[in-house]
């Protein structure tokens, strides 16, 4: 390269997000303009020279990229939301769009689905049974199987379920929230969806969702899936009344913050069978402290905070950004291209 690929990043994160991008600019041979406010007066002057512009969910319109042509060589977007690009206008001015899948949503929404299938499966119950060899106390023995001879649930368990054509309503629709909405569809689950902000109905019907109110998500949902910020406005927003909308056969998933619910008015619900489980990664205590009246319950399923993986999702989203825009900036071909 002989002048450094100007990279700008019209939706800047915090300020830890950025250090890391720092870090990853040392050695890229890029230079990175963070852009905080973008209005169409100031766009041609911002936007001359820029060679990528980055993204998370800030739409990236056509004034944007009208203003950046002929410099402009990708698009990146953090994630899959595909509002945040005007596709026909980037695919009129010939400019790549790339969305990079976030490893950390993706951590996050596999795990969300692990507690709600070990729920549903009795996946620690099984296991406890059958390592406890709990059949001894069923009076019954082990049989050499055959392929029309098996102990077919030899544990009896009379209530394991299957997620196939059930309601799932998700609490946000962040980067998180899309990546458990495009598992939930590959379950052939139906998806609901709150959030402050409803999409336009082309972006839902391109992500697989329909926009419904909380409280009636809560009414028709078989699974709850909370993915929101904690803020003052979420504090404690799955609260005994909302616990109250919900079905008794339904499950209560929550990989998002602890302070999104109230572990009383849950612990309560829990045990009256007023919903039928949760799956719990996050507390409003971390870790859980002994003695908590969750451990009680023989209806839950709780994991110690590692719906993100081992960590680093941040750190793996910005480096698959960076060399997905160095592999621009040496002339090859960027990944993750949606079709033209």
């Amino acid at each position: 390269m002989t002048k450094p690929f100007r990279i700008l990043h019209i939706e800047p994160p915090p300020q830890w997000i950025r250090d890391i991008y720092a870090k990853a600019l040392q050695q890229s041979g890029c230079d990175l303009t963070w852009v905080e406010d973008l209005d169409d007066d100031a766009a041609p002057d911002t936007l001359r020279g820029a060679c990528a512009l980055v993204t998370n969910q800030r739409r990236v319109t056509k004034q944007i990229i009208h203003a950046a042509v002929p410099n402009l060589q990708l698009i990146q977007v953090q994630g899959r939301a595909p509002w945040a690009v005007d596709h026909k206008a980037a695919r009129e001015a010939g400019v790549p769009v790339s969305f990079m899948p976030h490893r950390g949503a993706i951590a996050v929404a596999e795990h969300t689905f692990a507690l709600l299938l070990g729920l549903m499966r009795k996946l620690v119950a099984g296991h406890a049974g059958t390592a406890g060899a709990d059949y001894r106390a069923l009076g019954i023995e082990p049989i050499r199987t055959a392929e029309r001879i098996i102990a077919f649930n030899w544990l009896g368990f009379s209530d394991l379920r299957q997620l196939y054509g059930l309601t799932i309503g998700l609490i946000g629709l962040g980067d998180i929230g899309l990546e458990v909405a495009r598992r939930a569809r590959a379950f052939d689950m139906n998806v609901l969806y709150t959030k402050r902000r409803p999409l336009l109905t082309e972006y839902e019907e391109m992500v697989g969702v329909r926009y419904t109110p909380l409280n009636e998500l809560l009414d028709h949902s078989d699974v709850v899936s909370i993915h929101a910020p904690h803020t003052p406005e979420t504090e404690r927003l799955i609260d005994g009344a909302a616990l109250s909308r919900m079905k008794d056969t339904a499950i209560l998933v929550n990989t998002a913050r602890g302070g999104l619910v109230d572990e009383d008015a849950l612990t309560a619900c829990l045990r009256d069978r007023g919903i039928a489980g949760a799956g719990l990664d996050v507390f409003l205590d971390e870790p859980l402290p002994a003695g908590h009246a969750l451990l009680t319950l023989d209806n839950v399923l709780l994991s110690p905070h590692v719906g993100g993986g081992t960590g680093g999702g941040q750190k793996g989203m910005v480096a698959d950004i960076m060399a997905n825009i160095e592999r621009v900036a040496r002339g090859e071909q960027p990944v993750h291209l949606v079709a033209p």
